[in-house]
């Protein structure tokens, strides 16, 4: 059990990322190389054993709240359903220097990657972000991933608002508003690893925990594990689903009214203002 107090080790911390990885591919979410995943760490136990080579690291956002910490991530390229095969051939460890702006990448010698994700810019500010506004945080983790339902959804115009996807996916399951009170954030469609996408992540992730990058696939972050992210991306990408064969099958049903997704919000005493 993942603690504030008790640092999780690093081999523990990478097997949960093949966790994730193996799930994210189950559900579809990562074709070929799409997809990546980090996991920042005040305290890295047994980080120099697991990644025994060291180098000198430009970081490609400026993250001074993180300094001290490290950051396990993907690399480019690498198949997420791969991570839990070989965890050392698949994810880089990057330790945060002073002021941000540089760090010290670390490998193993069955390194597969050239570089971090192209989206490492994104998690990085993320997770800077965060820690920035809640110092007492000691781990934190970032997903991105292609479910095919939300990204179908997300192609659709009358779809690309807060408000308008969110009735659509929460209104299928009594579990999905429970498990995402604060539901899910819309962006519009910016170009992959652009500043102007990590900037609008850096500003969604502080009001959801999930957010829809519209046209691409979905960023979510999690005080825990990744794999408490991914749990946030499959409640979505059902909703997603539930909506589909709602839509292909021609009973276009309502779902779950208003006042039944309030019903339930009050019964497990949850606050939501997605209804």
């Amino acid at each position: 059990m993942t603690t504030s107090t008790t640092p999780l080790p690093v081999a523990e911390a990478l097997a949960t990322m093949g966790v994730a990885g193996a799930r994210l591919d189950a559900i579809h979410a990562c074709e070929a190389g799409a997809g990546n995943i980090s996991f920042a760490f005040k305290e890295a136990p047994g980080l120099e054993e697991v990644f025994p080579l060291a180098e000198p690291y430009t970081l490609p956002a400026e993250v001074p709240h993180l300094a001290g910490w490290t950051v396990l991530v993907t690399g480019s390229g690498q198949r997420l359903r791969d991570v839990h095969l070989d965890e050392g051939a698949c994810v880089a460890a990057v330790t945060i220097d002073e002021g941000g702006t540089t760090g010290t990448l670390r490998s193993t010698p069955r390194r597969a990657w050239a570089k971090p994700t192209s989206e490492f810019n994104s998690h990085l500010a993320v997770h800077d972000d965060q820690i920035a506004r809640r110092p007492e945080l000691t781990q934190h983790s970032v997903v991105h991933a292609q479910p095919p339902y939300i990204v179908v959804l997300s192609h659709l115009a009358e779809c690309r608002t807060t408000a308008a996807f969110n009735r659509r996916i929460l209104r299928w399951e009594p579990e999905t508003i429970i498990q995402l009170p604060d539901g899910v954030g819309m962006l519009e469609f910016m170009v992959p690893g652009s500043k102007e996408l990590m900037d609008a992540s850096v500003a969604g992730l502080r009001e959801h925990r999930l957010v829809v990058w519209a046209k691409h696939g979905v960023l979510g972050r999690s005080d825990d594990t990744p794999l408490k992210v991914v749990d946030l991306i499959e409640y979505a990408e059902t909703g997603a689903l539930y909506d589909h064969l709602n839509t292909v099958s021609g009973n276009r049903s309502e779902g779950l009214t208003a006042e039944e997704l309030q019903a339930t919000l009050d019964a497990f005493g949850v606050t939501s203002t997605m209804v």
